[in-house]
């Protein structure tokens, strides 16, 4: 039987789903981590259809939702109705723009109750999207949303082309980054503090996943930051 939920690393799966941003396909991945509360950690979520909720529920009880940048909210909604006694946290900013949805909370630097004994947290807010990213101790895995676009490799014709267009040859990489980010010394404070942690792997939203040496890609991706 097909399955939604992919085993990624210990206690963290992803589930993969089609989405356009400006006509072209990037795709979209969810990140569901398994704290050592028995609950979930829902990360980025995606269209939420009954095949994955019996998925999900099957893991254990969904305890948080978090919509991590300001453009992965579309189906946070759905997930709400879904699962009304989980928390559901938002990325600064996020919660003006979808003042419809009831946060529990604004992310910031520091974990919040609900999963600060299994996941580190940090702002990468100086690129536009106003990311908070975490990482999960236990599997040492990197999970993000948009920090790190990874395109080169993706199954369209079309959105390889355009990962060409932009440069985009590895994860983080291309012109439209530096653009991006819309403070570099603050940007550079902030990865540097998220190069601290022991980092391997890295699940993220868009394109290929990093299976191995995962901080080496990180501070590749961001190496024209300038010294703080």
């Amino acid at each position: 039987m097909a399955t939604d939920l992919q085993p990624f690393a210990d206690d963290l799966w992803t589930v993969d789903r089609p989405q356009r941003f400006w006509g072209i396909e990037c795709g979209t991945r969810t990140t569901v981590v398994r704290l050592s509360s028995g609950g979930l950690f829902v990360h980025c979520p995606a269209a939420l259809d009954p095949g994955l909720g019996r998925e999900v529920d099957a893991l254990g009880a969904v305890e948080a939702i978090v919509a991590p940048s300001l453009f992965h909210h579309l189906y946070v909604g759905e997930w709400m109705r879904a699962y009304p006694s989980a928390q559901v946290w938002c990325c600064p900013g996020l919660e003006r723009k979808r003042s419809d949805l009831a946060w529990t909370g604004v992310l910031g630097d520091n974990p919040v109750d609900a999963w600060k004994a299994d996941l580190g947290q940090a702002s990468l807010t100086a690129r536009f999207e106003n990311e908070i990213v975490f990482f999960h101790e236990k599997s040492r895995t990197l999970v993000c949303a948009d920090a790190l676009l990874n395109l080169s490799r993706h199954p369209s014709r079309l959105t390889r082309l355009t990962a060409f267009v932009m440069g985009n040859s590895a994860p983080g990489k291309g012109w439209p980054e530096r653009i991006a980010v819309r403070d570099y010394r603050l940007a550079r404070r902030q990865v540097d503090r998220i190069a601290e942690w022991d980092i391997d792997r890295i699940t993220l939203a868009h394109g290929e996943q990093v299976h191995r040496d995962g901080r080496a890609a990180l501070l590749e991706a961001y190496g024209w930051l300038p010294s703080p």
